[in-house]
């Protein structure tokens, strides 16, 4: 059994501990804050102890879990580890530094993976000499609750290691998918316009926050409306991932931030973590009630959706997974209800094309190009499936 270690022990980090410590492996999860440590360890425990009360586990297994974890200031105590999982902050230089270091006390058997939800794999294995053995592997938060990962091999990978990381997380009953090393892999790159286009849609008064989210979910059938989740995820998580993503695409305007974003971040309305974002979280607030017309309702829905199969279907055009990761990737990463290419066939190529013609009609921005393949698909009135 290998000994896994973690590396930051936020939310993401423990949680990762946790999955691994439950499928029995040894587990030394390090963060240098001693206090972030203290703070997990307890957490966890909480965490562990409503499992055992809803009957999910019982007190020796809850008990194998925390006997599997040892929870350590030490970096160097990583060097025993046979695969390292590093979960934190999303900074390419600290993280650039990180693996050096890694690779200075470890087997050089050791895979040494990152967690980064859009920064680049090569980027980072190119810190290190042996750059063959550093992979992605993005889990999604809270990671014992969120079924899939996403496995990125940099160009740099070595393929062996590339099968071995993704049995390994497969071992621990995850849904793997395969991506590309581009900003975002599939699922941050596919989801932009649920959160981009729906601001679109605010900023030019189409309708309010409460109105799209009440059209994306009881039209559109998504389990959170897109301003509900950015402040759930938090605004600054969220505004921080599409900035990234824009830059790293070379500022590709489909990928375009916006101000009401950007405000809310610099303000610190970051959503429910802080009590207020798009909606008031303090006690005894009154939110506004959405306007519940069916038309706009389906005008908002048909509009984000089509912005999103055209994502989906560029992706596939740029082989940055299978249709059927990708796919898997928006229902089991972000619990869409359908599959985006497999929705585009319900729907028709011919009809989700000539929505996004009809914006690009209206805005002459390049933020509607349809991806070729769409128009291909459309023009030979093909199905993805």
């Amino acid at each position: 059994m290998k000994t896994v270690g973690v590396l930051g022990s936020g939310t993401m980090g423990s949680g990762i501990a946790q999955v691994a410590a439950t499928y029995g492996h040894s587990v030394i999860l390090h963060d240098k804050n001693v206090e972030a440590l203290e703070k997990a360890q307890s957490q966890l425990n909480k965490i562990l102890s409503r499992l055992v009360e809803k009957g999910k586990i019982n007190e020796a297994k809850k008990d194998d879990i925390l006997a599997n974890i040892v929870f350590s200031e030490d970096f160097n105590e990583l060097h025993q580890c046979d695969i390292i999982i590093e979960a934190i902050i999303e900074n390419l230089e600290i993280k650039k530094s990180v693996f050096k270091a890694l690779e200075d006390i470890t087997k050089p058997t050791t895979i040494l993976a990152s967690n980064t939800s859009s920064l680049s794999i090569a980027s980072i294995a190119a810190a290190c000499e042996h750059a063959n053995r550093v992979i992605g592997i993005h889990f999604f938060n809270p990671a014992p609750l969120m079924p899939l990962v996403e496995i990125i091999p940099a160009i740099q990978t070595d393929k062996n290691i590339m099968q071995e990381a993704k049995a390994l997380i497969d071992s621990w009953d995850k849904i793997t998918v395969l991506a590309k090393d581009t900003p975002g892999f599939i699922v941050n790159r596919v989801a932009r316009p649920f959160y981009g286009e729906a601001i679109r849609i605010l900023e030019e008064g189409i309708a309010d926050v409460a109105t799209i989210d009440w059209a994306m979910k009881e039209i559109g059938r998504f389990r959170m409306g897109p301003f509900t989740l950015m402040d759930f995820i938090g605004n600054d998580v969220n505004y921080k991932v599409t900035e990234t993503v824009f830059k790293e695409f070379f500022y590709d305007p489909r990928y375009k931030p916006s101000f009401t974003q950007k405000r809310l971040y610099e303000a610190g309305y970051l959503g429910r973590k802080t009590g207020k974002g798009y909606y008031d979280y303090n006690e005894n607030a009154i939110n506004p009630e959405p306007n519940k017309d069916e038309k706009l309702g389906n005008e908002i829905v048909n509009r984000i959706v089509a912005m999103l199969i055209n994502e989906a279907a560029d992706a596939l055009y740029l082989n940055i997974a299978s249709k059927e990761d990708i796919d898997l990737a928006m229902t089991k990463g972000v619990n869409y209800p359908k599959g985006l290419l497999k929705w585009c066939d319900e729907l028709g190529a011919k009809n989700v094309l000539q929505t996004l013609d009809n914006l690009y009609d209206i805005y002459r921005e390049d933020r509607y190009r349809a991806s070729v393949l769409l128009r291909k698909m459309a023009e030979e009135n093909s199905t993805f499936y």
